[in-house]
């Protein structure tokens, strides 16, 4: 939700439209990259057609926070991991557990540049 939440584009009036098209551009991403890409939403579960991992982390506050330190510390080769987040408390969480963290702003970024060559 951080990478959604970056850009003020109106997400937040169609938010099952804008988790589909970031997944949309999240299966981009893994072409052109050739990333293992897994992407923890807020909320409910939803049909999703995408080719990475997609997980739903349904519960109150932070319940997808909980669920990325989880999967983090639950990976046999943490240090292996790269997190997406512009979440302070998460990004200590995964560093503790051996992820490495990159700022939403970056991925963000890096989906625009793939949108625009094509």
């Amino acid at each position: 939700m951080n990478v959604i939440g970056s850009r003020p584009d109106g997400w937040w009036r169609d938010r099952a439209g804008a988790v589909r098209a970031l997944a949309v551009e999240l299966d981009r991403f893994a072409d052109a990259t050739g990333e293992q890409v897994t992407v923890v939403f807020d909320g409910q579960p939803r049909d999703l057609r995408a080719k990475v991992t997609v997980r739903f982390a349904p519960g109150g506050r932070n319940a997808a926070d909980d669920e990325i330190a989880r999967l983090v510390a639950a990976d046999d080769a943490p240090g292996d991991l790269l997190v997406v987040t512009s979440d302070a408390d998460l990004a200590a969480r995964v560093r503790i557990a051996g992820a490495s963290v990159k700022g939403a702003g970056t991925l963000r970024r890096h989906l625009d540049d793939l949108d625009a060559d094509g």
